[in-house]
Protein backbone atom coordinates (compact mmCIF):
# COMPACT_ATOMS: atom_id res chain seq x y z
CA UNK A 1 0.00 0.00 0.00
CA UNK A 2 1.03 3.85 -0.47
CA UNK A 3 -0.28 7.06 -0.52
CA UNK A 4 -0.97 8.66 -3.58
CA UNK A 5 -1.81 11.55 -5.03
CA UNK A 6 -2.43 9.94 -8.63
CA UNK A 7 -5.87 11.99 -10.60
CA UNK A 8 -8.38 9.79 -10.30
CA UNK A 9 -11.48 11.79 -12.44
CA UNK A 10 -14.75 11.93 -10.24
CA UNK A 11 -16.76 10.10 -12.70
CA UNK A 12 -14.45 7.01 -10.87
CA UNK A 13 -14.95 6.39 -7.51
CA UNK A 14 -18.19 4.67 -6.29
CA UNK A 15 -19.31 3.86 -2.53
CA UNK A 16 -18.17 0.75 -0.46
CA UNK A 17 -20.76 -1.51 -0.51
CA UNK A 18 -19.73 -2.26 2.73
CA UNK A 19 -19.62 1.01 4.17
CA UNK A 20 -21.70 1.34 7.01
CA UNK A 21 -25.38 1.90 6.61
CA UNK A 22 -25.15 4.75 9.11
CA UNK A 23 -22.92 6.89 6.59
CA UNK A 24 -20.50 7.06 9.40
CA UNK A 25 -17.81 4.62 7.88
CA UNK A 26 -17.77 5.67 4.42
CA UNK A 27 -15.20 4.36 1.87
CA UNK A 28 -15.17 4.76 -1.69
CA UNK A 29 -12.85 2.95 -4.12
CA UNK A 30 -11.79 3.61 -7.64
CA UNK A 31 -10.26 1.48 -10.09
CA UNK A 32 -7.04 2.65 -11.76
CA UNK A 33 -4.76 0.68 -14.62
CA UNK A 34 -2.42 -0.29 -11.98
CA UNK A 35 -4.98 -1.37 -9.20
CA UNK A 36 -7.27 0.47 -6.58
CA UNK A 37 -7.25 3.70 -5.23
CA UNK A 38 -9.21 4.63 -1.94
CA UNK A 39 -10.41 7.10 -0.11
CA UNK A 40 -13.01 8.36 3.38
CA UNK A 41 -15.88 9.52 1.35
CA UNK A 42 -16.61 11.92 3.90
CA UNK A 43 -12.88 13.94 2.94
CA UNK A 44 -12.26 12.83 -0.47
CA UNK A 45 -9.81 16.01 -0.70
CA UNK A 46 -7.71 14.81 2.37
CA UNK A 47 -6.25 11.73 0.36
CA UNK A 48 -6.28 8.62 -0.65
CA UNK A 49 -4.49 5.21 -0.67
CA UNK A 50 -3.16 3.00 -3.43
CA UNK A 51 -3.09 -0.64 -3.31
CA UNK A 52 -1.75 -3.03 -6.35
CA UNK A 53 -4.01 -5.03 -8.25
CA UNK A 54 -3.13 -8.41 -5.75
CA UNK A 55 -3.42 -6.66 -3.09
CA UNK A 56 -6.97 -5.84 -3.96
CA UNK A 57 -8.03 -9.02 -5.01
CA UNK A 58 -6.85 -10.69 -1.78
CA UNK A 59 -8.16 -8.09 0.39
CA UNK A 60 -11.87 -8.36 -1.53
CA UNK A 61 -11.26 -11.96 -0.95
CA UNK A 62 -10.77 -12.21 2.69
CA UNK A 63 -13.87 -9.77 2.97
CA UNK A 64 -15.66 -12.49 1.04
CA UNK A 65 -14.53 -15.30 3.23
CA UNK A 66 -15.26 -13.35 6.52
CA UNK A 67 -11.42 -13.24 7.42
CA UNK A 68 -11.28 -9.26 7.61
CA UNK A 69 -13.84 -8.30 10.98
Amino acid sequence: MRRTNTEVPESAWFKSSHSGGNETECVEAAFTPVGASLRDSKRPGEGRFHVSPGAWADFVGSVRIGALY
